[in-house]
């Protein structure tokens, strides 16, 4: 039941991301939208609930539980960015915005950038990990903890990925090449677009 969970809040993430930026600029209902967006942590709100309903009835803990603590944590890291990311690219494609920006390639300024990424997936990570010490230390010493404990390991590695691809570019950086811009918009519907600074 966890994983369904999981899968249904997954699907209501995007389903209500694309109801709420419809009705902001496409439907040109910018409360209804902004209504709908707001709904986004109730879903997390669910999950954590029922997550601790199934341990407090006596489920043993399990990877479920373990990936509804990082589900919740990476949601909470990364969901406003990449609520952002895809605002700008619909607002530039129905509302007239301005284009997005890609994120800059050179020198200082990138690696401040992925100092900023490897800030979020740390937040969501480390959110993780004292969601899945809160479902450890709420089972007690009568519970098996293994997969929980095993899923925490897997934050900290996540962590410590982010923290070295930031540093590789404050510590290595890619040099600018003579009259290239450092940011461009990114051309939406010509060539790739940028990356999200989410999942």
């Amino acid at each position: 039941m966890i994983v369904a969970l999981i899968v249904a809040c997954e699907a209501a993430f995007w389903v209500l991301l694309a109801a709420g930026l419809a009705c902001r600029y496409v439907f040109r209902m910018p409360r209804l939208g902004l209504a709908l967006l707001l709904c986004e942590p109730l879903l997390e709100v669910v999950l954590f609930a029922v997550t601790a309903v199934d341990l407090r009835n006596g489920a043993e803990p399990d990877w479920r539980h373990g990936l509804a603590a990082v589900y919740i944590g990476f949601t909470v890291g990364l969901g406003h960015s990449t609520i952002r990311w895809v605002d700008a690219r619909v607002a530039h494609r129905f509302a007239g915005g301005p284009p997005p920006v890609r994120p800059p390639r050179y020198g200082t300024a990138r690696a401040v950038h992925e100092w900023k990424v490897a800030g979020r997936w740390t937040v969501a990570a480390l959110t993780a990990v004292a969601l899945l010490q809160a479902a450890v230390w709420y089972v007690g010493g009568e519970g098996a903890t293994g997969s929980l404990r095993a899923w925490q390991q897997r934050m900290l590695f996540v962590v410590g990925v982010n923290v070295v691809i930031a540093a590789s570019y404050t510590l290595f950086p890619k040099k600018r090449p003579q009259g290239e811009p450092d940011r461009e918009p990114a051309n939406l519907g010509q060539g790739p677009a940028a990356r999200p600074p989410g999942p």
